[in-house]
């Protein structure tokens, strides 16, 4: 007996042993790829820089290289943050070592169709042009239609031969759950306010309703005229020309759209590669000198001048819950926006906002942080490719707001939704409920049994109404904070509301933004507004610890894994109806994911 307790005690104490040992070992490796990504890249005489966009653009990505790693597969994944591309293209206009740039595109990535990121980053190459660089563009694969626009951009187009480019315009398609919510026996709950609001129509009619489909109609007009627009003046074909050839949607050859000015010739990778060494100066077997955006990012800065005062970006990024995260907005993000309003060494704030919404507490409780800040410096408002309800409600109390045309913003408006299950719960499943409680209402929204968010019987009545006048608060509460910001009166506000979206160029027009631009733009008008010539730029909110970081993203990636596999095709849409159903109290998003083709 002693000598297995002797024995046990030994395998055991060895067994923490071992994992210790492997652990430091772990974290050793981790410490060396950590240490060596940090590395600053040299940038070599006569260099190209190269974008290759191969990856989802966030407005910001962390510095943490465990981010984007999936540890399940262990595997990177290929993020990119906006802002560092945008410094990568204003920093390559001065670097005497960076002779031009060379676009290697096929499709852009990013939430609501990216079409405002891709304005932004197109905005910063024209700009690198009047360096006097060149500007080189080519796919391999064939251009989007989005990554075209951007290639427009560029001094010469280029595109393998056998790569025509599809032109067909922007679509948006919307499921609709309701007869398969009514054959399982669920039934939704849906109080709101607003006309336009038709977040929730999904879940309650089978097609879309005529306010709704205008109102997708037009942000889709508007969109694609700001890319034939920007189309035709870069490459000088009209724009009826652009809409004849969309229109009748032919698979015309590559040739042909050489022949109207949208190439200015096709060549094989090999052959584009020959062609930038020529023009480079690069002879015979002699290597071309290239840097990715990545490494170009850590490439040593022209020495700037060092100055106290500051210009805090605060970025608020994702869908407003009550979590903060890099890809998630919560309450926290009010505290980041206190803390940068007391330092005395922040000049003016800049909040960047790419967000469909959601909770509208945490809105209105980051709405008052922002509205504070006010008070005492500059605070301008930098929208992304979204910043509608929820996004518009934390935006509205700044001095000045800076959109992109293709921006989707305003759909001020209130919606709450629940699900009951009764017919599921006892028709169904057999489960019964019995309640005891103190008060009449005690039991408001009934029971909730199953794993899930479905009630175990519909809202009466009387408990409708007293969500609906919720919804109705909240919908006025919105209003007045969109009217003291904005200077709008009441009847002019809610014919511009009712939860309708509108793009950043429409939304000019009827004074919920004050300007068209990106995020560069914002900065100048925050400098001007603070009388900065010269400032610092720092970014909120500051990451978190690496460690913690690499927990969650094993945690997470795993997680995420394990759910793709099981559900397959199914997980995006899973992911959506998870969203809307897990939802607390007032919800002020916008209406859709809206995914134009």
């Amino acid at each position: 007996m002693k000598s297995f307790l002797k024995y046990t005690l030994a395998t055991i104490v060895g067994f923490f042993i071992v994992n210790i040992i492997l652990f430091i070992l772990f974290m050793g490796v981790i410490g060396t790829i950590a240490t060596l990504s940090n590395k600053t890249a040299p940038v070599k005489p006569n260099s190209i820089l190269t974008i290759k966009l191969n990856g989802e653009i966030l407005d910001r990505t962390s510095d943490n290289i465990f981010e984007n790693i999936d540890f399940m597969s262990m595997t990177s994944k290929n993020n990119y943050g906006l802002n560092n591309i945008l410094r990568s293209i204003k920093k390559a206009e001065t670097d005497e070592n960076i002779k031009g740039i060379y676009l290697d595109l096929t499709e852009i990535q990013g939430n609501f169709g990216a079409l405002a990121t891709t304005e932004e980053i197109r905005n910063a190459l024209l700009q690198f042009k009047k360096s006097g660089k060149f500007i080189y563009s080519y796919s391999n694969l064939g251009y989007s239609q989005k990554s075209y626009y951007l290639a427009t951009a560029a001094d010469k187009i280029y595109v393998n031969p056998e790569s025509p480019l599809l032109l067909a315009g922007m679509s948006s398609s919307i499921s609709f759950y309701k007869e398969t919510l009514k054959k399982l026996g669920i039934q939704p709950e849906v109080v709101k306010v607003g006309k336009f609001k038709s977040a929730v129509e999904p879940f309650i009619s089978t097609e879309m309703s005529e306010a709704n489909r205008r109102q997708v109609q037009r942000y889709l007009d508007s969109s694609w005229g700001t890319i034939v627009k920007g189309i035709s003046e870069r490459r000088r074909i009209s724009i009826d020309s652009i809409h004849t050839i969309t229109d009748k949607f032919d698979i015309y050859t590559t040739k042909q759209f050489c022949d109207w000015g949208f190439f200015d010739g096709t060549f094989y990778e090999d052959e584009m590669l020959d062609f930038l060494k020529k023009e480079t100066g690069v002879e015979g077997k002699n290597k071309l000198n290239t840097i990715g955006l990545n490494d170009y990012r850590k490439a040593p800065q022209a020495p700037t001048t060092v100055s106290k005062d500051k210009i805090a970006i605060v970025y608020a990024q994702g869908e407003i819950g009550l979590e903060q995260s890099n890809t998630a907005i919560g309450p926290e993000l009010a505290k980041t926006i206190r803390k940068v309003r007391e330092d005395d060494k922040v000049k003016a704030i800049v909040l960047r906002v790419n967000s469909p919404g959601g909770s509208a507490l945490t809105s209105e409780i980051i709405w008052r942080e922002v509205e504070q800040a006010t008070r005492t410096k500059p605070v301008i408002v930098s929208m992304g490719n979204v910043a509608a309800s929820g996004g518009y409600y934390i935006s509205c109390a700044a001095d000045t707001i800076v959109a992109d045309p293709t921006t989707l913003t305003g759909s001020i408006g209130i919606f709450g939704m629940f699900f009951s299950g009764e017919n599921l719960i006892k028709d169904k499943m057999g489960i019964h409920t019995d309640v005891v409680k103190t008060n009449a209402h005690s039991d408001f929204g009934g029971s909730y049994p199953l794993p899930i968010p479905i009630s175990s019987r519909p809202l009466t009545a009387y408990e409708r109404n007293v969500l609906q006048n919720y919804v109705n608060q909240g919908y006025e509460t919105f209003l007045n904070r969109v009217m003291a910001g904005r200077g709008i009166s009441r009847d002019s506000l809610d014919a511009i509301a009712q939860g309708r979206v509108w793009t950043g160029a429409d939304a000019l027009k009827i004074g919920l933004v004050d300007v068209l631009g990106g995020m560069d733009d914002a900065i100048k008008i925050a400098a001007a507004k603070a009388g900065l010539d010269q400032y610092a730029i720092s970014e909120f909110p500051v990451e978190k610890n690496p460690v913690e970081e690499l927990l969650n993203s094993l945690t997470g990636s795993v997680k995420m894994r394990m759910m793709k596999e099981e559900m397959g095709p199914f997980y995006e849409t899973w992911t959506k109806i998870k969203d809307i159903t897990s939802q607390q109290g007032l919800i002020a998003r916008i209406p859709y994911d809206v995914v134009p083709n």
